[in-house]
């Protein structure tokens, strides 16, 4: 049979069911008001459970650091292939990386 209509597009959260599943507890407001310091290493842990400043399925696990802050949210500088690309998101979406973590993810890269 022919396919009438358009093909299914993949959208923001397309194909994320397992991606985005929420694993472990609830974010606490420690999380959700977190200050991180510029030049902070930081790792990208989306929370499919909190919806603002919720960062593209692209950018999960990848490792950057902190050049700015806008508004509630941070810019985060992240090398993605041989391109450099800005961030911008949430606390909650993030958590810090320690020195020996983050020289790991930088020599993966």
């Amino acid at each position: 049979m022919k396919q009438t209509g358009s093909p299914r597009k993949s959208g923001k959260r397309g194909r994320t069911r397992y991606k985005f599943a929420k694993k472990g507890p609830k974010a606490s407001v420690n999380d959700l008001l977190a200050e991180f310091e510029l030049g902070d290493r930081v790792q990208v842990t989306v929370d499919g459970s909190i919806h603002s400043g919720l960062p593209d399925k692209s950018f999960k696990g990848l490792c950057g650091e902190i050049v700015g802050k806008r508004g509630e949210g941070y810019e985060i500088s992240i090398m993605k292939g041989n391109q450099k690309q800005l961030l911008v998101t949430t606390p909650v979406h993030i958590k810090k990386v320690g020195e020996a973590k983050a020289v790991v993810a930088e020599k993966a890269n």
